[in-house]
This record gives structure tokens, C-alpha cells and sequence, in this order.
């Protein structure tokens, strides 16, 4: 079975999306996904006029500098500066409070510092605000997983690919929750009914395809 997998945050640029890469284990930290841009600017006038700006009121300028500050925020992650990148995205929240790439970014930096409840709230408070974005979804089953929490995982990752139906890491990483939920079943029943022969091979065939995985 393979590893959760999620999106490699060198990826993170407003609308970038790429491949994945693999986490060694399900309770292992996540690396960060990407996101998709939350609000595209919309096109400048033919005529002159004032600056353009998005329908969540960024001006072309301010949107590039968003993205600079977000892709600098990025690098202080990467690097290892928790409490800069944190600092940083704290300022651009508060500057920008319904864009989502911030928040999301915060909740990869708690990620990797190991601070897998303030990730777990950063994420819960992402979605409640934006339920369309699956790329949350699949960083908080991740989280989730980690923790053992396998049924929790299994729901949001059910919830990201029904908005996004082409999203493949977030089915394979459902695949292994539901792997997983079925390993805890069969592992009961065994323990339940010492008789019982079928089960034992069912968590045989998890078991192995768990280690192929690895």
C-alpha cells in the first residue's frame, strides 16, 4: 500500500498545480499541496482608466506583489524559518483575510514544525471558509492520518474528490485510508473469533501490499 501523498510546496505559485511526491509512511508529516488561485484578476481596460482590480479588490500591482510575498513566504518554509514564514503570512492575512493561499501556506509551515493540532485548526478553518478548495482537504486527512484518525481522513478525502473528481492524489490516498479502515476491521475480527480464517488472509493481503508500498 502506498504512502498518503500530497503536493510539493515548490509548486506553490496563485495557480500553480504539478505532480506529487511521497510521503515514506501514512503517520508521517505531509509535505504542503498546492492550491489553485482562489480569484483570477480580472483583464485591464483597452482605455485608460483607473488600475484594475480583482473581484476581491487586489489591483494588478498588489496581486504581483501578493504573489512575491507568498512565493518569499514559500522560500522561508523550505528553508526552515518557521517563525519568519509565519510572521510573514500572519501580516499577509491579516492585509488580506479572504485570500486563501496565505492561510494555507501558514498551515504547511505549522505542518512541517511539527505542530500537527495548530495545522489540523489552520486547515479546519480554511475549509469552513472555502469548502470548494479540495487541496485543505487532502493536507487535513493527511493530518488526520497521522494521527490514527482514519474514519476523519477517509471523510474529507471523500469531500475533495467530489469537488474535484480529477484530483488523483487525494483518490490514491483514499484508497489507503479505506486500507487502512479495513485493517482495523479485520484486526477485530481476529481478535473477536479465534475461528475465523478468512479475515487473517484478508489482513495478510493488506499487510503485504502495505510493505510493496513502502
Amino acid at each position: 500500500m502506498s504512502p498518503l501523498r500530497i503536493r510539493p510546496l515548490a509548486a506553490f505559485v496563485l495557480a500553480a498545480c504539478i505532480g506529487a511526491v511521497a510521503v515514506p509512511a501514512l503517520a508521517a508529516e505531509p509535505s504542503p499541496a498546492a492550491m489553485p488561485q482562489a480569484a483570477a484578476p480580472t483583464q485591464p481596460s483597452a482605455g485608460p482608466g483607473p488600475a484594475t482590480r480583482d473581484p476581491r479588490g487586489m489591483s494588478d500591482a498588489e496581486r504581483k506583489t501578493y504573489a512575491q510575498s507568498l512565493r518569499e513566504a514559500r522560500d522561508l518554509v523550505e528553508s526552515k524559518r518557521y517563525d519568519e514564514a509565519i510572521a510573514r503570512l500572519d501580516a499577509l492575512i491579516a492585509a488580506h483575510p479572504r485570500e486563501p493561499q496565505a492561510r494555507f501556506i501558514k498551515g504547511v509551515a505549522l505542518t512541517d514544525e511539527g505542530k500537527t493540532d495548530e495545522a489540523i485548526g489552520q486547515f479546519r478553518s480554511l475549509i469552513a471558509e472555502f469548502p470548494e478548495l479540495p487541496e485543505p482537504r487532502n493536507n487535513l486527512a493527511v493530518l488526520y492520518a497521522k494521527k490514527g484518525e482514519y474514519a476523519l481522513a477517509r471523510d474529507e478525502l471523500e469531500r475533495a474528490v467530489q469537488a474535484a473528481p480529477d484530483y488523483a492524489i487525494a483518490h490514491e490516498n483514499l484508497g489507503d485510508v479505506y486500507a487502512r479502515l479495513a485493517q482495523v476491521e479485520y484486526d477485530r475480527v481476529v481478535a473477536l473469533d479465534r475461528r475465523n480464517r478468512s479475515a487473517p488472509a484478508k489482513l495478510k493481503l493488506i499487510r503485504e501490499a502495505e510493505t510493496a508500498g513502502k
